[in-house]
């Protein structure tokens, strides 16, 4: 299980080529790949900057990344997760894992995700032609957590 908050952008397919190539046994990867919009709400965005925070954030995601384990027969996961200040289109997110079979895979990467965007202590600052303003959790992200209690 790999952990990782970072400023730096990653390499979505080198990273998934390794998670995969360590885990010749795993008949399933599944990932997901979030990335600034350049349009939310209907206004356009210049910018979107994360802020994080630091140790707590880690061990939140490692604890939700532990309950997909508890839940699915998992080979592994990985979690790269960007700070700071990134333009429209830029990598925000990546969540991958391996496990045996794609049904695991798939349930396992989805409820990371939304664990995720309702537990992780991350907060979104978005850059807008009106100015600047924080995020507020979205209803439909809780509804997506809620479904897997």
């Amino acid at each position: 299980m790999a952990i990782r908050v970072q400023e730096q952008d990653f390499d979505m397919g080198a990273e998934i080529t390794q998670l995969r190539l360590n885990h010749p046994q795993a008949g399933a990867v599944v990932s997901f790949t979030g990335q600034v919009r350049d349009l939310n709400d209907g206004n356009a965005v210049s910018s979107l900057t994360l802020e994080h925070y630091p140790g707590m954030t880690e061990k939140s995601l490692a604890a939700i990344v532990e309950q997909a384990k508890q839940r699915w027969p998992l080979f592994d996961a990985l979690v790269i997760h960007r700070i700071g200040t990134l333009p429209p289109l830029a990598q925000i997110v990546l969540v991958a894992v391996a496990s045996a079979h794609r049904g695991d895979a798939f349930a396992a990467c989805e409820f990371i995700m939304d664990y995720l965007k309702t537990e992780a202590p991350f907060w979104k600052k978005e850059a807008t032609p009106d100015g600047a303003h924080w995020l507020d959790s979205r209803e439909c992200d809780q509804a997506a957590r809620d479904r897997w209690q």
